[in-house]
């Protein structure tokens, strides 16, 4: 498989780990899933991401896998390698790219508070992760670190392995232009791919992204409204996008997201079971039903989009 680059483009699916209902990783429901995001049109699969519920697997887990992944996946995989300390770090990341991984995926500590402890990190990141290939995560809302566009040039200039930012910010529609500004300005072009679920998808693509890095229980949409983005119809992609909003709307809800997209997931029969591994939160049956009714109706716009 070849490495990431700064020429990534498309839909890197972030993908969800799925569960027995006793906790034990699914196996089959992982095949079943790699399947899926691929047929309908990622061009990348990320894994152990934070709706990957990384921080519940064990470390022979994570990289039992990434294995799995790798050996049935047909497109590149990014493995999410944050870790509180440098050590786990390597061994993840050493191991991930030995098994063919294209490319490995960095977020910030939470300790991090200034712009020049966040570019030192970085700097030891890439040290570690040697010739590997990284995606910079840039998600304030989690990690609680506001990285500006400065120190995310910064990161850029001083580690030609840092080929990616997996742009997460909001409202952060602004960073996207100062970056791309930057680079027309001669600073080197990185991949950016989003996240947030897809919900501002098509003002970041506006804003010069170069697709999507992230989840959502109905993973076409982005493949489609990247590709209509991409042949220059903008009100296609609208459209399309707009078909699916109200559940990108729900779907975003703090904390309960993961689980309506394991719901979502389960009930369209890509995984076997909605588990969470503890801790997760789980869903009400008010909750389920609500997530029912909108998929019903997310049929009948489909129908009259002509999908």
């Amino acid at each position: 498989m070849s490495m990431l680059d700064e020429t990534a483009k498309g839909v890197f699916t972030i993908a969800v780990t799925p569960f027995l209902p006793d906790g034990a990783l699914d196996w089959d429901s992982v095949d079943r899933m790699v399947d899926f995001y691929i047929e309908k049109g990622a061009t990348g699969l990320t894994i152990l991401g934070m709706m990957g519920e990384a921080g519940k697997l064990t470390a022979e887990e994570a990289i039992a896998l990434v294995q799995r992944v790798t050996k049935r996946s047909t497109v590149p995989i990014v493995v999410g390698v944050s870790a509180p300390g440098f050590a786990a770090m390597k061994t993840l990341g050493d191991a991930a790219m030995d098994l063919g991984a294209a490319g490995l995926m960095v977020a910030p500590p939470s300790t991090l508070q200034t712009d020049d402890q966040i570019v030192a990190y970085y700097h030891n990141a890439a040290e570690t992760l040697g010739a590997a290939p990284f995606v910079l995560q840039d998600f304030p809302l989690v990690t609680k670190v506001q990285i500006t566009p400065k120190v995310i040039l910064q990161v850029v200039e001083d580690c030609p392995t840092c080929v990616m930012l997996k742009h997460e910010d909001w409202p952060g529609l602004d960073k996207i232009t100062a970056l791309r500004a930057a680079s027309e300005a001669g600073a080197r072009r990185i991949s950016i791919l989003c996240g947030n679920g897809g919900l501002y998808l098509l003002e970041e693509m506006l804003r010069g992204a170069d697709g999507a890095m992230t989840g959502f229980g109905y993973p076409e949409m982005m493949a489609q409204v990247v590709a209509a983005f991409k042949k220059g119809d903008v009100a296609r992609a609208r459209d399309i996008f707009d078909a699916y909003m109200p559940m990108i709307r729900y779907e975003a809800q703090p904390g309960l997201g993961l689980a309506i997209r394991k719901h979502t997931l389960a009930k369209r029969g890509v995984i076997a079971h909605p588990t969470l591994r503890k801790p997760g939160a789980g869903l009400s049956k008010s909750t389920q039903a609500e997530i029912d009714t909108l998929a019903e109706r997310q049929t009948q716009r489909l129908q009259l989009l002509g999908h």
